[in-house]
């Protein structure tokens, strides 16, 4: 036992994506030897756009991809070289969204009454961006028509529970192995949405660190990326304007030995956001950033406050 409860809607039968091209629907990239308790999972990178849902978009594919949190897993692909695993999606955010409650659902989208067990009033939900997303990222309206709610009912079946399931063994795996596990949630986010957070701080925002505000792993964690963060000259907030989504706060259970930890990278330093074409800094921001999963590793693997060391494992 690991201590941590199943989330609402994991476990379960998975069944197959009912589009082929989503077959597989995410993969783990495994390092060729697990040296490290560090998961990483990217929930938002995925490019794979099902011929299903663009026909019934009434966006084009280069709209829908402005929810992407494009190249994100490229970012870390530092994982596998301290010995950790990256679990990530194929298909896109705007197809179903990872980082919600299974059962976010927004009844301004489905053609039917909601189950009594859907989350209809989330802000997340209000803002059209639930486990089904109604809009996009600039607040434009995805589908053309009301989809059947027995549509959204297969992808969570499908798609969210599998992929949960497979973030829960691999950190059962991590905690089995070293006594502890650390997740890290990889993401992105428009430079526009930090602005008025920069304005604030009078200065440009790069990272975003979220821990819920302290609640989901223990200091040593973020203080250590923070820190190298800013020693590479990036401005860096934590917590703010985000905290942490869904998968952070679930499977941040510090006191069961399990920590999550979710990072935000502003597109605007990797990529051109109007064309999602990497920019000149990309290559320099991968670097940045194996440094410092490198670093986050061996904090880990030194702090002995986290729930368990390597040594104490192998005894």
């Amino acid at each position: 036992m690991n201590g941590v409860e199943s989330a609402p809607g994991e476990g379960g039968a998975a069944c197959e994506p009912h589009e082929p091209e989503l077959t597989p629907a995410f993969d783990v990239v495994e390092p060729e030897e697990l040296l490290s308790p560090l998961v990483f999972s990217s929930p938002h990178s995925g490019r794979i756009y099902p011929a299903r849902f663009l026909s019934a978009a009434r966006l084009d594919a280069a709209s829908l991809r402005r929810s992407e949190d494009a190249y994100v897993d490229e970012l870390f692909a530092a994982s596998r070289a301290v010995g950790a695993p990256m679990l990530r999606a194929l298909f896109p955010r705007a197809y179903l969204d990872l980082n919600r409650e299974p059962y976010e659902l927004d009844p301004k989208l489905f053609d039917g009454p909601l189950p009594s067990f859907a989350n209809a009033r989330s802000l997340r939900v209000a803002a059209g961006l639930g486990t089904i997303p109604r809009v996009v990222a600039d607040a434009r309206e995805i589908y053309a028509a009301r989809i059947p709610l027995d549509e959204a009912l297969r992808r969570i079946e499908a798609l969210y529970k599998p992929y949960h399931a497979t973030l829960r063994m691999l950190m059962e795996r991590a905690q089995r192995r070293f006594g502890f596990a650390v997740l890290v949630d990889c993401h992105s986010m428009p430079s526009t949405s930090v602005r008025e957070a920069a304005r604030a701080e009078k200065k440009r925002i790069d990272f975003v660190i979220g821990d819920r505000y302290g609640a989901s792993a223990a200091p040593g964690v973020i203080d250590g990326v923070e820190t190298r963060l800013r020693a590479r000259g990036y401005f860096v907030q934590r917590n703010r304007p985000y905290a942490g989504g869904f998968i952070t706060e679930h499977f941040g259970r510090p006191a069961a030995g399990w920590h999550a930890l979710q990072i935000e990278i502003s597109r605007g330093l990797y990529m051109d956001e109007a064309t999602l074409e990497k920019n000149a800094r990309f290559a320099s921001v991968v670097a940045d950033l194996s440094e410092i999963v490198a670093g986050l590793a061996q904090d880990v693997e030194q702090d002995e406050t986290l729930g368990g060391s390597r040594r104490m494992a192998a005894e």
